[in-house]
């Protein structure tokens, strides 16, 4: 596995694209967040390449004109490293390997190594490891290069060809006993969700950098880890949480992002059983982020593929201190009223007064509307809790007449 946090300890390029699928404001934004990954695995973004094209060239990803632009640049500043915005296949590390002559990051492996910084525990280390086992085993034929020229003919194979299999031979054992490892982390996991009992779970889930865990430290009075960086949060972290009368459980869970790898959802089970055994989410939401809706979309996007896209969901807007919008002049007849004029006021009027799936906004920083968020969560678990123990009916009552 590439060492991300050596490659990107000096300067770095990001490139990205322009296609039918994904147009320029959706570069931009993919780009932001690209940059924002690569700060947080340590490295500086000092410049951007975009191409416009149909689809990317499935040789080299860029066309070669631009990718002869990218080179003169990353020659003449002394840049190290080039991050690309898509997964790139193994040909396509080659190709532009040759061309650019430095190091080549996808967003894949810079995701996967910034995983690998955060992890702590055993499982999530583990976890990693897989991820990036299967990342690197189609990948394997960049790191022989140096031998192609001793490919040899029939009955003569090379030595580079030789020492590739045994790498793979290597990698797809590591990949096996990985796996049986993960396999025995899921059970003991499993004994430990039976063991907390019957009482309600609830899971914050989100984008990642929205506030879950400072949410989670704020209700649950704990001390979670929390930071402005993706992914400050990797390992799964429950906590029992009261309010008022009633007991349950609040799970901590790893941030999504938008092209989240396929080897990461694959190798987080254990981490997305938290999600799939919950009686209710807690779908965390920055709403100060120009693109909240996006990532509304990408989370329920993963909620979905996990089967956990009906489970009953509050969803809670997050960082309302940090909301900022654009006023128009009243006297400006021209100028069309869009959505990044939207007061927080405006918002609520929206599909978010959905009356079948709750919303509340807060600022678990500032501890804005933690009382409503509180009391909002309170009514989604009693409901839960005396759908499950209906004999307990008369103590919601009699603590009613108590308050």
């Amino acid at each position: 596995m590439i060492d991300a946090r050596e490659a990107i300890s000096e300067k770095a390029v990001l490139i990205g694209v322009i296609t039918q699928l994904q147009n320029e404001t959706q570069s931009d934004e993919y780009l932001d967040e690209l940059e924002f990954l690569t700060s947080t695995a340590g490295g500086v973004a000092v410049k951007r390449f975009v191409q416009k094209m149909e689809k990317p060239n499935p040789k080299t990803f860029l066309g070669v004109g631009k990718l002869d632009e990218v080179r003169a640049y990353i020659e003449s500043n002394h840049i190290g490293t080039a991050i690309f915005d898509d997964e790139l296949s193994p040909a396509q590390i080659r190709n532009i390997e040759k061309v650019l002559d430095c190091k080549i990051l996808d967003r894949t492996n810079l995701i996967l190594d910034i995983f690998a910084q955060r992890a702590q525990t055993s499982s999530a280390k583990t976890q990693v490891e897989l991820a990036q086992c299967q990342y690197l085993l189609p990948r394997l034929t960049r790191l022989w290069t140096h031998l192609d020229k001793q490919k040899g003919g029939i009955g003569m194979r090379g030595p580079g060809e030789t020492e590739i299999e045994t790498d793979r031979r290597i990698i797809r054992d590591k990949i096996d006993i990985l796996k049986k490892k993960l396999k025995t982390i899921d059970k003991q996991m499993a004994v430990q969700r039976k063991n907390r009992g019957k009482m309600v779970r609830v899971a914050l889930v989100g984008y990642t950098n929205v506030g879950k865990s400072t949410l989670m430290n704020v209700i649950s009075k704990s001390d979670v880890f929390a930071e402005n960086k993706l992914f400050a949060t990797l390992d799964t972290t429950v906590r029992k949480v009261v309010i008022k009368n009633i007991p349950f459980l609040m799970t901590d869970t790893v941030g999504f992002i938008r092209k989240l790898p396929t080897q990461l959802i694959e190798s987080f089970k254990s981490t997305l059983d938290e999600v799939r055994e919950a009686d209710l989410l807690l779908h965390v939401v920055d709403i100060s982020h120009p693109n909240f809706e996006d990532h509304i979309a990408s989370v329920n996007g993963v909620l979905d593929d996990i089967k956990c896209a009906d489970k009953p969901t509050l969803m809670v807007f997050n960082k309302i201190d940090a909301y900022s919008h654009e006023t128009i002049d009243e006297d400006d007849i021209v100028t069309e009223r869009t959505k990044v004029h939207y007061t927080l006021e405006d918002w609520k009027k929206t599909w978010m007064n959905d009356k079948e799936e709750s919303s509340i906004f807060i600022s678990a920083l500032n501890k804005e509307n933690l009382e409503d968020f509180k009391e909002t969560t309170y009514e989604e678990v009693k409901k839960i809790h005396i759908e499950r123990f209906p004999y307990n009916n008369f103590l919601y009552d009699e603590y009613n007449q108590e308050e």
